[in-house]
């Protein structure tokens, strides 16, 4: 009982940074799109990561979904609930590691762009680097979650049980 009053005590900062985030990363897509799209075909082509093609910045709308999926089941602590934003969470782990992996790899390799293009492309990779900084904070929230869902959905589960074995009981 303990642990889910801590758990509802701190889920409002954790859903705000972990909704805030998701938002960034959307922005931070819409960012390079516009800067990518600007490019100027010159002689060695253009500068398009594997993370723009991707679209890892895009996928923060998971990490919204799930800030919103966490939000619900505090406030409505059904097992279904709870168990939705239990897999929310896995999920959002999975997109964390896979986008860190993929833009780690587009951090490692530089192939040369076109001088007209070299500042779009350095920009762009600057801002894979502060995406890069928000991918294990997201990781470590999401992380957080799902383990307070085990918690929360194994609670539930020996309510569920108790109640039955004592209305198991008190029918003899």
């Amino acid at each position: 009982m303990l642990v889910i009053k801590i758990h509802t005590k701190y889920a409002l900062e954790a859903k705000a940074v972990q909704i805030m985030i998701g938002i960034f990363h959307v922005f931070m897509w819409y960012f390079l799109l516009i800067l990518y799209m600007g490019q100027i075909r010159g002689v060695f082509g253009t500068y398009e990561p594997i993370t723009y093609k991707a679209g890892c910045s895009l996928w923060g709308v998971i990490f919204i979904i799930t800030g919103v999926s966490i939000i619900r089941a505090v406030r409505h602590q059904t097992q279904g609930v709870i168990t939705f934003a239990f897999i929310m969470n896995i999920f959002c782990i999975i997109v964390a590691v896979i986008a860190s992996i993929l833009t780690a790899i587009e951090l490692s390799s530089f192939n040369s762009v076109s001088y007209r293009n070299y500042g779009q492309a350095k920009l762009g990779r600057e801002v894979s680097r502060i995406l890069l900084i928000s991918y294990p904070l997201e990781f470590s929230i999401a992380l957080t979650y799902s383990i307070f869902g085990c918690i929360d959905l194994n609670h539930h589960d020996e309510d569920t049980l108790t109640a039955v074995t004592e209305e198991a009981e008190s029918t003899f």
